[in-house]
């Protein structure tokens, strides 16, 4: 679903700007220049189209926020953007239910709406869990964080708060008050850190408390940041979204390091890594495959490298479709491997042989030029306590299924499986 972004605002240089930063967001923009006119948007839409409203604090019609006011009765979340910047005015605008207030003062601050409305589309998959306090304040913090469009969870107590964040594998962050139910914040961080690493889960201590001691005793037993309450709105969020960033930009960084840039597939690296473990759980059975495609050079130098990409792109779909319930990876070049586990011989034989048969009946596009490209597989059922040796039989297998003519699954006992 491609969100909308209402934005009401009359001045028209101002709507230029706005207009080419929300774009750049990738989000569609629906302009309204007077309350008057938004009245008329929201009568002909529903409001749940709308990621937000990013609404001028001064309309010629409203020139006192009532376009503010509007907005949020009208259940759409408000950034606010104005020329004004005096005290009054921003306590005016942060006192009501609103997301964010950007004054219209330099290019950086429009930056940083673009990255806003980035992040509200973002937020609705991540979820964040308030911890201890009383309902009242956690109640408050959970609406704070309904307002950028965080999944917003609430326990009382240490013991619930492991029940959701066990529950919940979207909580990307956790937020505890030091006063806790028979334990403290640092204590119930501590025993947080020894389930979940930073890379998983960032957690923010709160307190009251004015000792200074307090910061350096939560990142000592495992908080990455603190806030010292009452805290104002603006740093509640930043150190929100500072802290959450920090766990995406991690995931990241995994994702990068673990998969085959080219096929979107889980690399060498991470294959192994993953099936090293499985073995070491001794399986009752297990099964390991390699995957080559046949004539791989000769379909490149025919048709190009561009070509090849779209066909190793291609047999990579169907290898993440086919073997979704196993474990697979881009070994290299036109080389793939399958892991199959809790999977006896024959089983694993008809589900190898069912994917050569798929791929050769597949017909790649490529510059309206129809291609065909078949798989020879080696394929091993004998586990063993390490991974390489399983390879190394399979290899065996793969030679042997080149040499006798390609596009076959030669198996250790099961015969040979070829094209009809």
């Amino acid at each position: 679903m491609k969100y909308k972004i209402l934005l009401i605002e009359h001045d028209g240089s101002s709507l230029r700007v706005l207009k080419r930063v929300i774009g750049k967001a990738n989000l569609e923009v629906v302009i309204a220049t007077s309350l008057t006119e938004a009245r008329v948007i929201f009568e002909n839409s529903t409001p749940e189209s709308f990621l937000c409203a990013v609404v001028d604090y001064q309309l010629p019609d409203a020139p006192h926020g009532e376009a503010i006011d509007f907005a949020i009765e009208s259940f759409v979340p408000v950034i606010v953007i104005t020329s004004q910047t005096d005290t009054d005015i921003r306590d005016r605008i942060l006192s009501k239910a609103v997301v964010d207030y950007i004054p219209k003062s330099n290019a950086q601050i429009y930056e940083y709406l673009s990255r806003l409305l980035l992040r509200l589309e973002k937020n609705k998959q991540v979820g964040v869990l308030v911890v201890g306090g009383n309902n009242r304040s956690r109640q408050h913090l959970c609406e704070l964080l309904n307002r950028h469009n965080f999944i917003a969870y609430q326990a009382g107590n240490a013991e619930s708060a492991f029940a959701l964040l066990e529950q919940h594998s979207n909580i990307k962050l956790l937020i505890t008050d030091q006063k806790l139910p028979g334990t403290q914040g640092v204590d119930f961080v501590a025993t947080v850190r020894t389930e979940y690493s930073k890379e998983e889960l960032s957690i923010i201590g709160t307190s009251d408390d004015g000792n200074a001691s307090l910061l350096a005793n939560f990142i000592k037993s495992g908080a990455n940041d603190y806030l010292r309450k009452p805290y104002c709105h603006e740093e509640f969020f930043c150190r929100v979204l500072q802290n959450i960033e920090y766990i995406e930009q991690i995931e990241v960084i995994r994702r990068t390091a673990n998969t085959d840039y080219l096929t979107g597939l889980p690399n060498r690296r991470h294959f192994f890594s993953k099936v090293s473990g499985i073995l070491r759980r001794e399986p009752a059975c297990a099964s390991l495959a390699l995957l080559d495609l046949d004539h791989f050079k000769q379909l490149n130098d025919t048709y190009g490298h561009d070509c090849g990409d779209l066909v190793l792109k291609e047999s990579a779909k169907l290898i993440k479709k086919h073997f979704a319930d196993c474990q697979f990876s881009r070994f290299g070049g036109e080389e793939f491997c399958v892991f199959l586990s809790d999977m006896n011989a024959e089983q694993a034989f008809e589900k190898l042989d069912s994917f050569r048969k798929l791929l050769s009946d597949k017909v790649f596009k490529f510059r309206k030029k129809s291609i065909r490209c078949s798989v020879s597989i080696g394929l091993t059922s004998a586990p063993q306590a390490k991974l390489e040796r399983m390879l190394t039989r399979a290899d065996e297998h793969l030679y042997l299924a080149k040499a006798q003519g390609r596009n076959r699954v030669v198996a250790d006992a099961l015969g040979v499986s070829d094209a009809v």
